[in-house]
């Protein structure tokens, strides 16, 4: 691949962010590429795209940073970058400091589809086909919103300790919702895989397909019955409590929440944290999933890392600087949503692999219960592990069978208390795609597990 930068150039840059005796300076170049269209009740409400290029620059000086970001990429606007950071790092003092500098973006709205060789007509005809799809599932679909997003980004990292690399990630993700209107009211449902891949995203995720299972989560809900409310056996649906373990416990586990002892994981290696049997992984190589690329960025290679290995905590997720810090290797975990923002340790695609049990022996051996297909927003303490979720869509597990849809409730708990209740662990798997918000950066993940069961979970259900 091309580089965004002359290696002489990424050369003199590096010189001058070390020009005050730093010990560690770093360039990193983006060239971000996006597109979106969104379909809303039968019309075309929304084509956008656009283009962001520019450079940040990192210089640490012991443990202060100086951070510079610039959309000038000339040597003249790369050099005053550096020097920028060069100085914000002499500074003094512990800490992050930044120095910002213009940095104008550039929309097209001409452009609406990528990658360039497929024409919007065909785009715009597969939100057509969705929107067909979701309401030909049932007469109480009242409303239906579906649109596609597209990027294409392109990186290179150099740093002073003599590395240069660059990846390019191509990630599609197409979304519907669907309402429904019945005596119980108003229902939403919802779904949005997302991978990264390009147009072949389609191959494997038929619109009508996704279109189709958003209505029917809408249509089920219309006969829920309340929620039952205390602590039940709650099985987890493969992929849905991907989102859970993600947010409950894989936050805790990474290396900056810990440094700062605002994780419940923190000084814990090695010890048991979860039951027997549960592993947990974060993989920056996963197959084609929506927080899979080449090198992360930082430079370094994305890597396969299992942080919980039959229940013991085995490691942290770093980003470099930390693992420089603390004398080892980057676990590949350093990640930022644009050129203007230093990165932090941040997951990646983060599972519970596989057991041996067959998900339908989980749901016979219930008595009583919460079958969870779906998840929500929620919040989470990682200094503790404490969590609430909103199902969006459960059943009741009734005499081993699956029964009746209940309405949104919360799923209220503890993340380390939730891996050491796991008793059942299926061996199938599925995961989820999604957004993933830490210190204002937003960044793509995936996580995902197997049919699994949590003896013991709060439900905040209306039930009496």
């Amino acid at each position: 691949m091309e580089l965004l930068l002359e290696p002489d150039l990424l050369d003199v840059t590096l010189r001058h962010a070390l020009a005050g005796g730093a010990e560690f300076a770093e360039v990193f170049v983006e060239d971000r590429r996006s597109s979106s269209a969104r379909l809303d009740d039968q019309r075309i409400e929304e084509l956008v795209s656009g283009r962001e290029r520019g450079a940040g620059i990192r210089v640490v000086n012991g443990d202060t940073t100086g951070f510079a970001h610039t959309a000038d990429l000339s040597p003249r606007g790369l050099a005053d970058a550096a020097a920028a950071a060069a100085a914000a790092a002499r500074g003094g003092g512990a800490g992050v400091r930044e120095f910002a500098l213009a940095a104008p973006q550039t929309y097209d709205n001409d452009v609406v589809v990528l990658p360039d060789s497929v024409p919007k007509a065909r785009k715009i005809e597969l939100l057509k086909r969705a929107d067909d799809a979701a309401r030909s599932t049932g007469g109480a679909i009242r409303s239906v919103s579906a649109s596609f997003a597209e990027g294409r980004r392109r990186i290179l990292v150099a740093n002073s300790d003599g590395l240069v690399a660059t990846d390019e990630r191509v990630r599609t993700r197409f979304y519907v919702q669907a309402v429904a209107s019945g005596d119980t009211g108003m229902q939403t449902g919802y779904e949005a895989p997302g991978r990264t891949m390009g147009f072949e995203y389609y191959d494997e995720f038929a619109v009508e397909a996704i279109a189709t299972k958003a209505a029917r989560q809408a249509l089920t809900l219309l006969d829920a019955v309340p929620a039952p409310s205390g602590k039940v056996p709650v099985v987890l649906m493969r992929g849905a409590g991907g989102v859970l373990f993600h947010e409950a416990c894989g936050h805790g586990l990474e290396a900056d929440l810990v440094e700062r002892d605002a994780s419940v994981f923190a000084g814990k290696v090695g010890a048991q944290v979860a039951a027997r049997g549960v592993t947990l992984v974060d993989d920056g190589t996963f197959a084609k999933e929506w927080g899979t690329f080449g090198v992360d960025d930082e430079g370094q290679p994305a890597r396969s890392n299992t942080l919980i290995d039959n229940g013991v905590l085995t490691d942290y997720m770093w980003d470099l600087v930390r693992a420089r810090k603390a004398g080892r290797a980057s676990s590949g975990n350093g990640r930022r949503e644009t050129y203007q923002v230093l990165p932090m340790v941040r997951m990646t695609n983060t599972f519970l692999t596989s057991g041996d049990t067959d998900p339908d022996e989980i749901i016979a051996d219930t008595e009583f219960g919460v079958y969870c297909v779906q998840l929500g927003g929620g919040q989470v303490n990682t200094a503790t592990g404490d969590f609430v979720f909103g199902v969006t869509e459960g059943y009741l597990i009734e005499n081993g069978e699956i029964t009746r849809p209940i309405r949104p409730a919360q799923l209220i708990g503890n993340g380390p208390a939730s891996l050491r209740d796991i008793d059942a662990i299926g061996n199938d798997f599925a995961t989820w795609s999604g957004m993933c918000g830490k210190s204002g950066q937003s960044v793509p993940v995936s996580s995902g597990q197997p049919t699994l069961r949590v003896q013991n979970l709060t439900i905040g259900g209306t039930a009496s």
